[in-house]
């Protein structure tokens, strides 16, 4: 391979290597993954979504699925090929992709038995009548007629793309949808030409892509997505899907993405506590039988990968051909542009929290991001185009707190061109999540410390650690942003006296040195972020207690099966329904959910039941008449979570900045 002058190509050479996906060539080997937005049907905002990661160097972007026909509808919020929003939305997106130098491919999408009935009033089909029990329902089997209307409007739907524009298409195969249905025992109960063993069961996927393949012609490029792994029961061994692989490079698929498991699998997949990289292996054996057998169609790897690094790694071992990343470039646009600038340590990494993104692409919530709450909101918060240098008498802002609320609203404004100031009472930026980053499977929560860590500097805000930051300080700004964040819940137990007692706080920061026994009052998130920290040392004895019914109340549907079924694992009691009663010698007595008291055994108490303000900034700024405003949890403890505290510093920084610096104008991306 040449040298190349770029710092970023010279350091991931195999990522920036050309590629070509049948007649598409594409500049470097990474891919722009599907992510379903719900706002598809807003094409202005659609369009402003893709502009900034097509400028930011996604060279070929995967839409969101398109339902083929509205029984294969995956919601409300989903398009339906052909149908005038659909339309609409396309000519947006291709308008825009194209013009920032990009390519566009439509996903073409059927939910089968993953369908809502309360969408269009209509059954969902499925290749068998199999219970759904991600949609609830028990849908249809699809007979001989039913198959056949389907295949023409996939082939329908392929056709519309091609001559609307798309560069490619990409056929959703994998995640339990329709085509996987087909191709799994576990949802396949026919025997029929459409089932009865897996030679069969790999009809309905080739008659798929012959359908697809003969509406856009032979030099039209077609991606297959298909499921390397279902991993749910009753399906067949990964090795039938090695074969279907080997069935749709010879049927005529230019490229195949490999996807891993279904809504109804109880493997992690997505979540931050899967290591990076883990399913690669998975798109790797497909990749070999492929070279084994004389096919040259690239292999697509997807799942867990968040870094340039990594997809380099992956790429430069030769597991796969290409690198499909979605969520990395929700937290980041231009995650691309950056590494090939040689500046990977300026991107803002994705942390897996799915707390923005597939948590709300489940429902019908806009889907945005957690540490970039610009995501999917472009327009509403367009760029800043600062001044070139800051006058003497520039407006000024301080900002009190480096949590993520704090740390937002001071990059937003310095962004706009407002000097800034930020204070942090502790040694280091970020807030709760320098907790978070300690916890199993969160240690990416340390790369957004890192990522404004080095931002802040280069947009100029001048940082200052260890410093409380009191009225006398800050009574020389133009105005004083309140992020201070939140503080531990104190409850009344009677006989504290008797044993040690810590709130989450204390507990975090001397987690190796507690003692085996542990009663943790409280089992919300930071109760089981705590627990799973402390159920590192197996040796412990940790029983987890809350008041109310549900454990983990607050963590994101798609995380929180996953983060319990690990406590479970790691042998933590959690009981519900409880009252507590008092601390003895032994341990937390408490009453439990059928009345009966019992001696929870413990040798140290941990209070993590919730968050109130951290109001003393707030009352002393306003006592001094100090201009000021609160944010985050410093502004409201009720139901906070990070997704809310970065994009109230967001807002606040957005609308601040335009009071103190005039009319925002949109920037050029950099």
């Amino acid at each position: 391979m040449p040298d190349d002058p770029r710092p970023g190509f010279r350091q991931f050479p195999h990522v920036f290597a050309p590629g070509r996906i049948g007649t598409l060539e594409v500049p470097h080997r990474i891919i722009m993954g599907s992510m379903h937005l719900n706002f598809e049907q807003d094409p202005l905002a659609l369009a402003a979504f893709y502009t900034e990661r097509a400028a930011g160097g996604a060279a070929l972007i995967v839409t969101g699925g398109a339902a083929i026909n509205r029984e294969g509808s995956g919601g409300r919020t989903y398009l339906v090929a052909g149908e005038a929003p659909f339309r609409e939305a396309a000519a947006a997106a291709l308008e825009a992709v194209h013009d920032a130098g990009a390519k566009l491919a439509l996903q073409l999408f059927h939910a089968g038995r993953y369908a809502f009935e309360s969408t269009y009033g209509l059954q969902p089909a499925a290749p068998s009548a199999v219970w759904s029990a991600y949609s609830k329902a028990m849908p249809a089997a699809m007979d001989e007629a039913h198959i056949h209307r389907t295949l023409a409007d996939f082939a329908a739907a392929a056709g519309q793309a091609k001559e609307l524009g798309f560069d490619a298409v990409e056929i959703m195969g994998s995640e339990g949808y329709l085509v996987n249905q087909f191709a799994s025992a576990a949802t396949n109960r026919r025997n029929d030409a459409w089932g009865g063993d897996a030679p069969r069961r790999q009809a309905f996927p080739l008659a798929v892509l012959a359908a697809v393949r003969g509406a856009v012609g032979g030099g039209f490029p077609v991606v297959f997505r298909l499921s390397g792994d279902d991993l749910v029961d009753g399906a067949g061994p990964p090795e039938e899907y090695v074969s279907l692989a080997g069935a749709l490079a010879t049927g005529g698929a230019d490229a195949l993405n490999v996807g891993i498991g279904w809504h109804e699998s109880r493997i992690p997949t997505v979540q931050a506590l899967v290591p990076h990289g883990t399913w690669l292996p998975v798109a790797a054996r497909i990749r070999r039988h492929l070279m084994g057998t004389g096919h040259a169609v690239p292999v697509i790897g997807s799942n867990r990968i968040n870094s340039v690094a990594q997809a380099e790694a992956a790429l430069a071992d030769g597991m796969v051909d290409f690198v499909s990343m979605a969520r990395p470039l929700l937290a980041d646009p231009r995650i691309i542009a950056k590494s090939a600038a040689g500046r990977p340590d300026l991107v803002n990494t994705c942390i897996a929290c799915n707390e923005a993104c597939i948590d709300r692409s489940l429902g019908t919530e806009p889907v945005s991001c957690l540490v970039n709450p610009r995501a999917g909101r472009e327009r509403a918060f367009p760029l800043f185009s600062p001044p070139r240098t800051r006058s003497a008498g520039a407006a000024r802002a301080a900002v009190a707190g480096a949590g993520p609320a704090g740390l937002q609203a001071a990059a937003t404004l310095a962004e706009a061109g407002i000097h800034v100031d930020l204070f942090e009472s502790a040694p280091g930026l970020g807030g709760q999540f320098r907790l978070a980053c300690r916890v199993p499977g969160k240690t990416d929560f340390a790369e957004t410390i890192r990522y404004f860590s080095r931002e802040l500097p280069r947009l100029g805000v001048e940082v200052h650690t260890d410093i409380r930051a009191g009225a006398e300080v800050l009574s020389g700004y133009s105005h004083v942003i309140d992020a201070t964040g939140v503080l531990p819940r104190t409850i009344r137990l009677p006989g504290t006296e008797h044993l040690p007692v810590y709130d989450y706080h204390a507990a975090f920061a001397r987690a190796a040195a507690l003692p085996r026994r542990l009663a943790v009052v409280g089992a919300g998130g930071i109760a089981v972020d705590l627990a799973h920290l402390l159920a590192e040392h197996r040796f412990r004895q940790i029983t987890l207690l809350r008041r109310g019914s549900r454990i983990g109340e607050g963590i994101g549907p798609s995380t929180r099966w996953a983060v319990l079924q690990a406590l479970r694992a790691a042998g933590v009691t959690m009981l519900t329904g409880v009252s507590y009663q008092e601390v003895t010698s032994r341990g937390l007595v408490i009453t439990g959910s059928e009345g009966q008291d019992e001696l929870v055994p413990a040798e140290a108490v941990i209070v993590a039941a919730g968050q109130v303000e951290n109001s003393s900034l707030s009352r002393e700024l306003a006592a001094a008449g100090i201009a000021h405003t609160s944010v985050g949890g410093a502004a409201s403890a009720a139901g906070l979570n990070a997704v809310r505290a970065f994009a109230e510093g967001l807002a606040c920084g957005t609308a601040l900045a335009a009071e103190l610096a005039g009319e925002r104008k949109r920037a050029p991306l950099p």
